[in-house]
């Protein structure tokens, strides 16, 4: 039994996270009821389930915002979380510094060594030092660097101070604070909101070689199923864990939810939109690369139908009461802000059945053309052409802004259309998931996604003939962008959409055009291609960046050669001339003692006295030693005077 207990005695088990019979509410609303499972160290999870399930309620558990009902969850003591701040305060401190601030041992270390340097505390300051080099302290601002550039930051934002950053840049902040601090468990609710799809690859790439055990909570299923290795549901007051990625836990989920009727519907529905396409474009070489995505997409829809069955959303875009053709030219247009273009030689044809999807780089002019497409943003020049009967419905997260705040979504509807009978409203309200009382409750107090989804409803009802839609889908759950796809699929006018969705790119658009260079082009691929243009974009830059960073590494490093052969030199010549006055005070006490040495032997008693015989022996010695070290020191000092003067000054 001993020989058992000390085995015992050395068992560590793995680090996890345990849920042990958990049950927690909000506003003593159950959410979860009676949860027992454990997530592993290392696991990357993504929390998924319905708009008020409980996903960021789970969160406030980890961070003591809430409290359980009932049972535990359990973590390492040790284990350090890090979250994404929800709100930033207008600081003046430089945006690099804010998100080294992100790891509080990294800044402590800094404050305890200039302490001890200021002590001159040697042995604290090699104890410290240490520490630092251990948590990767020297390289921290090239990390913060590298976080800031991922999620789409210029060089020139580093020192600006956080204030100067409008919300949405804020909250990239706060994520990149997040993501730098050496976290065991990352915490990221929605993190590809505020994102353009460049940032949003460059996220899913380095969550997927962080070591940091994660919980993600997210409404892209590309971004979900390319991250995580394991999907936690959220369902009728239930956790369930599943492995593998987002489209794993569909086809799991699509199983249970197959065997209705509505679910083979909207899959045919679905196959038939994409079928189409094929059939059009599988023998055009311009598009047999988007027609083979679509066929892949084409194999899982049957899942993707099944598992959505049960959405609480179901709507479609209004019959448009004209179809003009074309619906809108621009010809040799350039446009840009102040005098300066941003993008210019647009030459665009847009007409019905159009599905446009736009691709670039962040700051490359996105957002600009939708603008100018708009008429929200006049053009520097060229020429514009509409339709007598366009009608143009424009989604920008500005739209939210302007819902009017003490209004109910009714209201909102019957301001629209005063005439229709108040139930028609509803009915259709209820699509949007505004049904029962929510619809006459004010807007005001309404989450992003519930504004989102109604500014989307207002948008329809106009009866739009061309949709420019950018980053619709921001704050959208899961089950209101798959009904937002299925309504886009039917829409028969045209279609230009800017999104970090790549689900709702590669289902909703049938052309591809990149802004790149002040100007836009067909791009000849599909996404895949894209992130791969993106990968070879970030490797050239790179590429000039680093000879641009050999060329200052080459001059910095000559100029610390000559500071340090200045520094040697000049460390030489201290070290003569301190020399010198050692031995310029040493020979002088020498001196002093052989001088009363001598003195004492011209005295004849001192060799006739019996007495002082030994005295006598020892100061002859004495004499002797003396004369040695002053022959040998004044040898020293006329070499090191010598040394000196050939020493040249250091200029």
């Amino acid at each position: 039994m001993p020989e058992i207990l000390a085995d015992l005695s050395d068992y560590n088990p793995a680090p996890m996270i345990s849920l042990r019979q958990l049950s927690f509410s909000r506003a003593a609303r159950p959410l979860v009821v009676d949860a027992n499972l454990q997530l592993h160290a290392g696991w990357r999870v993504g929390l998924v389930g319905a708009n008020g399930s409980g996903k960021s309620s789970f969160f406030a558990l980890f961070g003591g915002d809430l409290h359980a009902e009932a049972g535990s969850l359990d973590w390492p003591a040790s284990w350090h979380i890090a979250r994404v701040a929800q709100e930033t305060p207008a600081l003046p401190i430089p945006a690099v510094e804010f998100v080294l601030d992100g790891d509080e041992e990294l800044r402590q270390l800094e404050r305890e060594l200039a302490t001890a340097e200021a002590a001159h505390d040697g042995a604290r300051i090699g104890l410290l030092h240490a520490r630092y080099g251990e948590i990767g302290g020297y390289s921290a601002k090239a990390r913060a660097a590298e976080v800031l550039h991922g999620l789409g930051f210029s060089d020139a934002d580093f020192s600006r101070p956080v204030a100067h950053f409008s919300g949405g840049w804020r909250v990239r902040l706060n994520l990149a604070r997040a993501l730098f601090c050496r976290a065991d468990l990352l915490l990221l609710d929605e993190p590809t909101n505020h994102l353009d799809l460049d940032a949003v690859l460059w996220l899913e790439s380095w969550l997927k070689n962080s070591s940091a055990t994660l919980l993600l909570i997210s409404h892209d299923r590309d971004f979900l199923d390319s991250v995580v290795d394991h999907i936690l549901a959220i369902e009728q007051q239930k956790l369930a864990l599943t492995s593998g990625g987002y489209s794993e836990y569909e086809r799991i989920r699509a199983m249970r939810l197959a065997t209705q009727q509505s679910a083979f519907e909207a899959q045919q529905r679905e196959i038939a939109h994409l079928q189409r396409f094929i059939d059009r474009f599988k023998a055009k070489a311009t598009k047999a690369r988007q027609a083979q995505s679509r066929v892949k997409a084409l194999e899982r829809m049957e899942t993707v139908a099944a598992a959505h069955v049960d959405s609480p959303f179901h709507f479609s875009f209004l019959a448009t009461e004209r179809l003009p053709d074309p619906l809108l030219i621009i010809e040799n247009g350039s446009a840009g802000y102040g005098e300066q273009p941003i993008l210019s030689g647009l030459n665009l044809t847009l007409r019905p059945g159009q599905r446009i999807g736009l691709l670039g780089r962040n700051g490359a002019g996105k957002s600009t053309l939708v603008k100018l497409l708009a008429g929200a943003l006049p053009m520097q020049s060229g020429k514009r052409e509409e339709a007598k009967t366009l009608k143009i419905g424009y989604f920008a997260q500005h739209q939210l802004e302007q819902l009017r705040p003490e209004e109910t979504p009714l209201q909102h509807l019957l301001r629209l259309e005063p005439t229709t009978p108040e139930q028609e409203h509803r009915n259709y309200l209820g699509g949007f998931g505004f049904s029962g009382d929510l619809a006459t409750r004010p807007v005001a107090p309404f989450s992003g996604g519930e504004k989102s989804r109604l500014a989307l409803a207002l948008l329809i009802r106009t009866r739009p003939n061309l949709l420019l839609l950018d980053e619709p889908t921001n704050h959208l759950d899961l089950e209101m962008r798959e009904a937002l796809a299925f309504a886009l699929q039917e829409f028969e006018g045209g279609v230009v959409l800017v999104s970090h969705d790549r689900h709702l790119l590669r289902t909703c658009t049938d052309e591809l055009l990149l802004v790149a260079d002040g100007e836009i082009r067909s791009f000849d691929g599909d996404l895949d291609d894209y992130s791969a243009w993106l990968s070879a974009q970030r490797a050239r830059q790179r590429e000039a960046a680093n000879e641009v960073t050999a060329s200052r590494a080459e001059r910095k490093q000559a100029r610390a050669e000559q500071a340090n052969a200045r520094q040697a030199l000049l460390t030489r010549r201290r070290g003569l001339q301190k020399e010198i006055d050692r031995l310029d005070q040493q020979l002088a006490n020498w001196h002093q003692e052989k001088n009363a040495l001598d003195a004492n032997l011209a005295d004849p008693t001192c060799y006739t006295d019996e007495s002082r015989r030994k005295t006598l022996e020892t100061m002859l010695k004495r004499q002797a030693a003396l004369a040695t070290d002053i022959e040998r020191a004044e040898e020293r000092w006329l070499t090191a005077h010598a040394e000196l003067e050939d020493s040249p000054s250091p200029q």
